[in-house]
């Protein structure tokens, strides 16, 4: 079920709200969460009622495992029980690509599986692989399975995250003067979810039908170089408005249930790095990977490397050997795991080789920074923007491979970008003072572009003016809690421009009122479209 379509919207949303106030304000207010956790599982099976067993199985299976290490220590039995959740996600997600890489390497004839992947299957196995790992660390507070259940299965994140951490959940359940239907946490949710799928249907969708002519005309006869760009670009915009929204509408549904959800997008485009990047997208991906792969790792090549008595790194000061093995070493294999995260397919692996060596990069820079006594960050405004560019367009690299279907999609598509397959400017610009004789200088034409009209590069000049120079929607409702733990950082504009900060006032009112019945309308008049982040 998607949270933009009518039936959500109209039917699921509704009756699931009416049912958790009938609990909370009854003698029956232990019953609240075992409704909320009954309609999750409907809201999970809406499309596929198959892939209901399959949850439900995982769940039962890891909760029992945990049990057992949380009455007793046992290291097989966790690697044992991590192993089975990787097993059963390489399965339904990576078995036909692996069979058809194999079948291209070896020339073999192996029947390549029909498998329909499970919605959510890396989320709800992230989730559960790190639950597995407290419970033998000793660290979960508490193992009931009512509470277990509603912790993996609660539709707001089910789907497509955020991937929550069970202290931070279970908590909250427990909470009697959280977990209720409180009037002040319904506006501020509601407020958010309206928000979110503003962007969703009206922003996000609207750069797709700019990139699916592109991206299939790249996988085919190529497109010239203002066509690449306005893809790539329109792309970059989609998926930031998608995931966005869906990290709003997903804040914004806890909200309404008393619950807070951790953040998850935190405008990753400002990032002046691309370290500040990705701690600012898929946040709680980074923070999973991180405290689950990175760090264990970090942390053994650490110890082998001091029983080994080799140099290690202080604050200034490394080795080419030791940043090696600690920093870039580690970093390649997390964004690789992040990668193939992601989907299964060799751009996915390339995009996440991608983005690992970036960090390398990045980090080295900061390392040689340190050593020479130069500070990590400038407050000079030039240098600012440059850095925010230059982070943009690598991550715009990067997200040609996460889009194309495949590797040759990608490669077409980026020498389009920079100009292998000609290049033609719009008719307009050679109206400009100029232009004709530097397009004829530099070999390009003039004339009209089959893939690309005036309102979609419009499109993208105005919209990544809102990205870069107004606040995201938690730090426009900064006055107020939204998601777990947030603190809004203070933007220049809002400084200069109070309507950028939210406040209950009837003008506020009026204005999401009617940007909300247009959304809604739009929303319920017109098929749905999938998020981009339920394929992963």
């Amino acid at each position: 079920m998607l949270f933009n379509s009518s039936t959500f919207l109209l039917g699921f949303l509704p009756i699931v709200f009416a049912g958790f106030c009938a609990f909370s304000f009854s003698r029956l207010k232990g019953f609240a969460g075992l409704w909320l956790t009954v309609t999750s599982l409907l809201f999970y099976a809406w499309w596929r009622p198959a892939g209901l067993p399959i949850l439900m199985v995982s769940a039962v299976a890891n909760y029992l495992v945990a049990g057992q290490l949380i009455r007793r220590r046992n290291q097989p039995l966790l690697i044992a029980a991590i192993l089975a959740n990787l097993a059963a996600l390489a399965y339904y997600k990576y078995a036909g690509f692996l069979t058809v890489t194999a079948n291209e390497a070896l020339g073999s004839n192996l029947i390549v599986p029909h498998i329909v992947l499970p919605l959510a299957i890396s989320f709800f196995t992230f989730q559960q692989i790190a639950y597995l790992v407290d419970a033998s660390d000793g660290e979960v507070e508490e193992h009931s399975f009512s509470n277990y259940c509603l912790f993996l299965t609660f539709f707001p994140h089910l789907i497509a995250g955020p991937i929550t951490h069970h202290r931070e959940m279970l908590s909250q359940f427990r909470d009697p003067d959280r977990f209720r239907p409180r009037l002040d946490l319904f506006a501020i949710g509601t407020t958010l979810f309206l928000i979110g799928l503003f962007k969703k249907v009206i922003v996000a969708d609207g750069f797709a039908t700019t990139v699916r002519p592109i991206f299939a005309t790249a996988a085919g006869q190529g497109v010239q170089t203002v066509e690449a760009w306005t893809g790539a670009l329109s792309y970059t915009l989609q998926i930031y408005f998608d995931f966005s929204g869906y990290s709003d509408m997903a804040i914004g549904l806890g909200l309404m249930f008393g619950i807070s959800l951790p953040i998850n997008f935190d405008s990753p485009l400002k990032a002046r790095n691309i370290i500040e990047y990705w701690a600012r997208w898929h946040m709680t991906l980074t923070r999973f990977l991180t405290a689950y792969i990175y760090n264990p790792m970090v942390v053994a090549l650490t110890r082998r490397r001091a029983l080994k008595g080799r140099p290690m790194p202080k604050r200034g000061k490394t080795t080419v050997g030791a940043f090696a093995t600690l920093v870039a070493l580690p970093t390649m294999i997390t964004l690789f795991i992040s990668g193939v995260w992601h989907g299964a397919g060799w751009q996915f692996v390339i995009f996440g080789l991608l983005h690992g060596s970036y960090l390398v990069i990045a980090n080295g820079w900061r390392a040689w920074k340190a050593h020479r006594g130069i500070p990590d960050r400038s407050n000079n405004p030039i240098f600012i923007a440059g850095s925010v560019l230059t982070t943009f367009l690598a991550v715009v690299v990067g997200l040609v491979f996460f889009r194309s279907p495949d590797v040759t999609t990608a490669m077409s598509l980026l020498g389009s970008m920079i100009g292998l397959h000609g290049t033609t400017l719009p008719l307009p610009a050679g109206h400009l003072p100029g232009v004709p004789a530097l397009a004829h200088a530099l070999g390009a034409n003039i004339g009209s572009i089959e893939l690309v009209d005036s309102k979609s590069i419009a499109r993208i000049v105005l919209f990544l003016i809102v990205v870069w120079a107004l606040p995201n929607s938690n730090q426009w409702l900064g006055n107020y809690p939204t998601a777990l733990g947030f603190v809004a950082r203070q933007t220049a504009t809002a400084r200069f421009a109070p309507i950028l900060r939210w406040k209950p006032r009837p003008a506020f009112g009026v204005a999401l009122g009617a940007m909300s019945m247009v959304t809604i309308l739009y929303a319920v008049s017109a098929a749905p479209s999938e998020f981009i982040y339920f394929h992963f």
